[in-house]
């Protein structure tokens, strides 16, 4: 049984989440953002009347050389889904951590027609991460000096 559901509904759920979800436009090699909810607006410090219709690569500033751009660019080639971890960078200049995960849609005829991409702030967990990793190497460091 197929269910539908008001598109109004759809919207209001959309726009309510503490995610921040874009949904891009493939135009040639750019992904033209066609919509972005309020929760991407919180995050990235950018309101959607200053970032719609351009490409969401601009949130990566001059922080090209990114392993997980390279599993983008990949799974856009092929259009396939992907969930990725990269650093982006706020309005202000700030850094965050975002997990992307990207999923492509089609349309009827089976082409591809956009992507939607949601976004979640990890920065405190990925701080958190390095923080252990310095203590344990500190730990590390503290046996190998006392052996």
């Amino acid at each position: 049984m197929t269910r539908t559901i008001d598109a109004e509904l759809l919207a209001l759920a959309v726009d309510a989440s503490n995610d921040g979800v874009v949904i891009a436009e493939r135009e040639g090699d750019d992904n033209i953002l066609i919509y972005v909810n309020r929760a991407f607006e919180k995050l990235t410090g950018y309101r959607s009347e200053e970032i719609l219709y351009r490409d969401c690569r601009f949130l990566q500033g001059d922080d090209t050389d990114q392993e997980a751009r390279t599993e983008i660019r990949a799974a856009i080639q092929e259009n396939r889904p992907c969930r990725v971890t990269l650093r982006n960078y706020r309005k202000d200049g700030s850094l965050f951590w975002n997990e992307l995960s990207l999923t492509p849609v089609f349309n009827d005829e089976d082409h591809l027609t956009y992507y939607i991409g949601i976004q979640k702030d990890i920065t405190a967990r990925i701080e958190a991460e390095q923080r252990a990793e310095k203590a344990e190497q500190k730990l590390q460091d503290t046996k190998a000096r006392s052996a």
